[in-house]
């Protein structure tokens, strides 16, 4: 801009020196004129360079700086999580003869059930897993490895028929001693009745106790047993427990007693 306004007082200094005056006033136009383009011009460069050096700031270029390591650092964005690949599970009990509907465990989480004639097909994860079986108080376990394409079968028909005993269409309504323990002169006994049939039954016992005692009279060592007789209806395809008491003699002192054994049992 100095140089601009120098410039036009040079040029009016020259003009009022040369030029007549009728001619001054059309001097002064076109003077003013050529003054108007010089300073259009430097306003032009001068916003032409604000806005170059304002981009320069910015961070903008379009030169590549190799002195910058950040200009040429590569940034790899995380990969996350692999898709999860799963692989397929077959569990059956087609060995099995008579009806069942079996809860199948998978990692101690139920996932189904599966019958003699269809199997549970299962998606998992790729890797090692625990399939259990369960057939009321027992539950048959087996460790298997899945892979990605390929089908992994386990059948449990082979284990649940040598370990379950009842539902069985073979088998007949029974019943057997668990166990007993003696309280003085009473003995109880728990007694299992079990129906695999496909109907309901009542099953009775008769229960029989020996055992040895002093007389109080004569002190005699002397033996005796006591009978008991219970029965109990029993569901199809279930198993019931039931305790029954067994008295021994009340007056002598028991000195010892055998194990209680089923004389006889019937079913209806």
């Amino acid at each position: 801009m100095p140089q601009c306004l120098a410039t036009y007082y040079y040029l009016l200094t020259i003009i009022r020196r040369v030029i007549d005056p009728p001619m001054k006033l059309l001097s002064l136009f076109a003077l003013f004129i050529a003054v108007a383009f010089i300073l259009a011009a430097g306003y032009i460069t001068m916003t032409k360079t604000k806005i170059v050096n304002a981009t320069a700031s910015a961070g903008f270029s379009t030169l590549s700086n190799t002195s910058d390591p950040f200009l040429n650092t590569t940034i790899t964005a995380p990969a996350g999580n692999p898709p999860q690949v799963n692989g397929s599970l077959r569990v059956s009990i087609s060995g099995i003869l008579y009806p069942a509907n079996l809860s199948v465990v998978l990692d101690n989480e139920t996932v189904g059930t599966v019958t003699p004639v269809l199997p549970l097909y299962l998606k998992v994860s790729e890797g090692n897993h625990t399939v259990m079986v369960c057939d009321n108080p027992v539950c048959e376990e087996e460790t298997v490895t899945t892979r990605f394409g390929r089908y992994t079968t386990v059948d449990f028909s082979d284990r649940l028929l040598k370990d379950v005993k009842f539902p069985n269409p073979t088998a007949q309504p029974t019943a057997q001693i668990l166990d007993y323990c003696r309280n003085g002169n009473v003995v109880s006994v728990y007694v299992e009745f079990v129906n695999p049939k496909t109907t309901d039954h009542t099953i009775s016992v008769d229960l029989s106790i020996g055992y040895t005692y002093i007389d109080g009279r004569s002190h005699v060592k002397l033996g005796d047993a006591t009978q008991a007789k219970t029965e109990l209806l029993v569901k199809a395809g279930q198993r019931e427990i039931k305790q029954v008491d067994m008295f021994l003699t009340d007056s002598n002192p028991i000195l010892s007693f055998g194990n209680p054994v089923i004389e006889d049992q019937k079913v209806k």
